[in-house]
């Protein structure tokens, strides 16, 4: 097994090891994946410009979901050090939302990408490679026995690591339930948080993951307030 290298006291404590298919991942607080080995950060579905895209249509949020996104990015980014980023697809809310990323915003997400790989992985919300921003645009990324793509295989898949489907948890605590993200996985594959301030989640109950997951033991990777927490996914709804 491949493991990650030495990382700090309290990052170790705040991130929970996801073993898959024989690679060891940090699953960080921030809702990112790290590969400490090939220094490599996995984020899912930041859904930039979500805000623009509802106004466009009459649903008016507050315009501020790139930014915050953006933020969360930027801090996952300082305390991983990675030296690749790939994005699991749906970055972009639209078709057109990376037309709409605003001048301040652009020069954050070109701070971010200095100096370091950044892969974007297309998605159903954005098929096309995003016009006028660095990175290289691809289909799937894979290395090892691990394939990082948009959106989960049917069936038994080992190795794959995809997001799409927003997991979310819901756990029963002090005598009422708690919601939050997740990552889940069987030790075989992966689905990943969505990243983005405004992308939402999708219940681990819902009929959606109970295809990509078999008899193995599942477990939710819950995102707390400063940490992760390993909960077997019979206590969220799988």
């Amino acid at each position: 097994m491949r493991t990650a290298t030495a990382r700090s006291d309290e990052e170790m404590s705040r991130a929970a090891i996801l073993r898959l298919a024989g690679e060891e991942f940090l699953a960080d607080p921030s809702g990112a994946l790290f590969h400490a080995g090939e220094r490599l950060m996995i984020v899912a579905d930041l859904h930039l410009e979500k805000g623009s895209s509802f106004a466009r249509r009459g649903m008016l949020l507050p315009p501020y979901d790139t930014a915050a996104t953006l933020a969360a990015l930027a801090a996952a980014i300082a305390r991983l050090r990675p030296k690749r980023v790939a994005a699991l697809g749906d970055s972009f809310h639209d078709g057109a939302a990376h037309e709409r990323v605003r001048a301040a915003d652009r020069a954050a997400l070109a701070a971010l990408q200095a100096g370091r790989d950044w892969i974007w992985i297309a998605g159903n919300h954005d098929p096309a490679p995003p016009a006028g921003l660095a990175g290289d645009a691809v289909r799937e990324l894979s290395f090892g026995a691990i394939a990082l793509r948009h959106e989960p295989t049917p069936g038994r898949v080992e190795g794959e690591i995809a997001g799409h489907l927003h997991p979310v948890a819901r756990v029963a605590a002090g005598g009422g339930a708690t919601r939050a993200r997740c990552f889940v996985s069987d030790g075989l594959r992966c689905v990943a948080p969505a990243f983005g301030a405004l992308a939402g989640g999708l219940d681990l109950a819902h009929p959606a993951f109970a295809p990509l997951f078999g008899p193995r033991p599942v477990v939710a990777h819950v995102i707390g307030r400063d940490r992760v927490w390993r909960i077997p996914g019979a206590r969220c709804g799988l």
